[in-house]
């Protein structure tokens, strides 16, 4: 059986301008995540991303790690990465992977958010505006999933649900493309809305545990996904045992 590895990117920027790039903990992160695989020699055939910047730069840096720890850790040569060459992003990149616009998703909750200096001035207004934005974000997703408001959006939830649908699809492919061995391991980059979408229907669950989901997923944490032939499993959900190498300030949901 093909084994797919769905990992959530490294600490993103959450309430900074940028949200689309790795914070310094999110770095390390993915570094984690690739020496602990190199240490234990997991042996991945396939990396692949969505086109966010956070998804490919985790790859990024899964890969220098994981290829410097396997090289220590194993006398035998490394194994080849099939699917991923940093300066060709055709060959790794698949948007279908990409994260829901959740700028958009946050504007359209409520009209008085319609430009970043009025979200400033709501959440300067709180004792604390962290707990502030993380509040008003709930509430815009709860929106979201829903799909009483679907017209609103750039891409409504079920749209977003199909292409998560797809996004494994588009892996599917790919592994017949490349010829990958029936027992191979295909690592792929993402975000949290595309993992907890697909396991939600490999649940056969709907949008309400896809949002739970979702907000259980650690940074970097894993979930694997059996295939065979036609047929997906969810073999495993969240694994991020790696960030515990040094105490538990590694793990972080954003």
């Amino acid at each position: 059986m093909t084994t797919i590895l769905l990992a959530r990117h490294g600490q993103a920027s959450f309430g900074q301008e940028n949200y689309d790039q790795l914070s310094e903990l999110g770095v390390i992160q993915a570094q984690m995540l690739g020496q602990h695989y190199g240490a234990t020699q997991r042996r991945i055939d396939a990396i692949f991303t969505g086109s966010l910047v956070r998804q490919q730069d985790s790859a990024r840096h899964f890969w220098e790690h994981y290829q410097s720890s396997i090289n220590s850790n194993n006398d035998n040569e490394a194994p080849i990465l099939l699917a991923i060459n940093i300066d060709n992003p055709d060959s790794y990149i698949l948007p279908q992977f990409d994260e829901f616009n959740h700028k958009d998703v946050f504007i359209k909750s409520d009209p008085a958010f319609s430009s970043q200096g009025a979200i400033a001035a709501e959440i300067a207004k709180a004792e604390a505006p962290m707990g502030r934005l993380a509040e008003l974000f709930d509430k815009a997703m709860q929106r979201w999933h829903a799909g009483d408001d679907d017209h609103d959006y750039i891409e409504s939830w079920s749209q977003f649900n199909e292409r998560a649908e797809q996004a494994l699809e588009q892996i599917r492919l790919k592994i017949n493309t490349l010829n990958l061995n029936s027992d191979s391991t295909v690592l792929v980059f993402t975000s949290g809305g595309i993992i907890a979408a697909i396991t939600s229907q490999l649940l056969q669950q709907g949008s309400q545990t896809a949002y739970q989901l979702n907000k259980s997923l650690v940074n970097t944490g894993v979930t694997s996904i059996t295939l065979k032939k036609q047929n997906a499993r969810l073999l495993s959900l969240n694994e991020y045992s790696h960030l515990f190498a040094d105490g538990k300030r590694f793990v972080t949901w954003r």
